[in-house]
């Protein structure tokens, strides 16, 4: 799997999102280990607490199929769905991947015009404690 093709399905995935309240439409595409992607949407809530990002819905529809090794995600997002800018994942969805990649875990951020740009996880999150390390 490229990035290019990951980021390419984070795109199809923000035309799945539902966002009436707030307009901006978000996708990702979460790779596995093993090859296989899940793709994820926003999902909104009237009460705005209740709403999901789409990394986290990636992640968790791979959880629940029984992944737990991520390689990379793409992310992309913008106001009626017209990518407007890059958007890193939020603190929360910073803190799932935290649960479940490592280090090196890629992020890329799909911007206008085929744009992109791209960290790991380290960068965009530093921190010494890795929950997937303590668990094996």
């Amino acid at each position: 799997m490229t990035s290019e093709k990951l980021m390419e399905m984070a795109v199809e995935a923000m035309r799945h999102a539902y966002s009436p309240y707030s307009g901006f439409k978000v996708g990702a595409a979460v790779l596995c280990a093993d090859g296989s992607v899940y793709q994820g949407c926003n999902i909104e809530n009237a009460a705005f607490g209740p709403s999901v990002c789409a990394e986290r819905t990636a992640i968790f529809k791979a959880v629940y199929d029984g992944h737990r090794d991520f390689t990379a995600i793409a992310v992309c997002g913008g106001k009626d769905g017209e990518i407007s800018g890059f958007f890193p994942p939020c603190g929360v969805c910073r803190q799932v991947m935290r649960e479940f990649c490592e280090d090196d875990f890629m992020i890329y951020m799909v911007g206008p015009n085929g744009t992109h740009e791209e960290m790991t996880l380290a960068q965009l999150l530093p921190c010494s404690f890795s929950a997937k390390k303590h668990m094996q």
